[in-house]
């Protein structure tokens, strides 16, 4: 397989044998060739659990202090003055029973779902559009709430979710290549720091095996797991 000039370049630069630091790694990174687009920056973290079991899933939000760069589609089920509120507050797509249709059609240009308690009957039916998008609403999440306002608030200013997967692992953005290293290394910690504190109490073993950071066009730069604290 051939790869571009771009991407020997870029490969070349990189110690694929290193466990870099979080402010070295960004740094790489971003002096890494550029494409035509700004790239996203992702963290993909192994994890020291069986997601099969339910006292080993991982799941939750935390507020990134710098947002992830993107432009986040809010869709907010609600009626009446919540509707309002969610409008007013900067949801992309507000509605009750007219969304719940459209979503049934096939419809799914968003990237966070938030819905008020007394649409849950109806946006249940979506569970098989939603669900495996990872787009259903929860309590847990803070996305089903009788504070729609506050939630669109949230998301839009940096609020994400993080959820592992079945193999075990975590992928969420964290930024942009646009992005100062500060903020990436800034916005990673966090995420770090909700996932540690995230752990099951049934994880056996070492619940952070491999933390890498990459972007979407870019080689993967592994992590010195101790430089988290610094």
């Amino acid at each position: 397989m051939k790869h571009s000039n771009r991407y020997s370049n870029n490969f070349e630069k990189i110690d694929r044998n290193k466990e870099y630091t979080l402010a070295e790694a960004a740094e790489l990174l971003l002096s890494l060739d550029n494409v035509k687009f700004d790239e996203t920056v992702e963290l993909a973290i192994n994890l020291g659990v069986d997601p099969k079991h339910a006292d080993q899933l991982v799941r939750g939000t935390v507020a990134l202090p710098n947002g992830t760069g993107k432009d986040v589609k809010v869709l907010v089920f609600a009626k009446g003055e919540q509707a309002s509120a969610a409008e007013e507050a900067g949801a992309d797509f507000v509605g009750a029973d007219d969304m719940v249709e459209k979503v049934k059609s096939g419809w799914t240009g968003m990237d966070v779902v938030i819905a008020a308690p007394d649409m849950m009957g109806e946006v249940g039916k979506l569970g098989k559009i939603l669900g495996p998008r990872g787009l259903m609403p929860n309590p847990k999440t803070g996305t089903v709430t009788m504070e729609v306002a506050r939630a669109v608030k949230e998301v839009k200013a940096g609020k994400i979710e993080f959820r592992v997967e079945k193999s075990g692992i975590i992928h969420n953005s964290i930024g942009k290549k646009s992005f100062e290293k500060e903020k990436i290394v800034e916005n990673a910690k966090v995420l770090l720091g909700a996932l540690l504190r995230a752990k099951p109490q049934a994880a056996k073993g070492t619940y952070l095996k491999k933390v890498t950071l990459t972007s979407s066009m870019g080689p993967g730069l592994k992590i010195d797991k101790s430089s988290f604290s610094e």
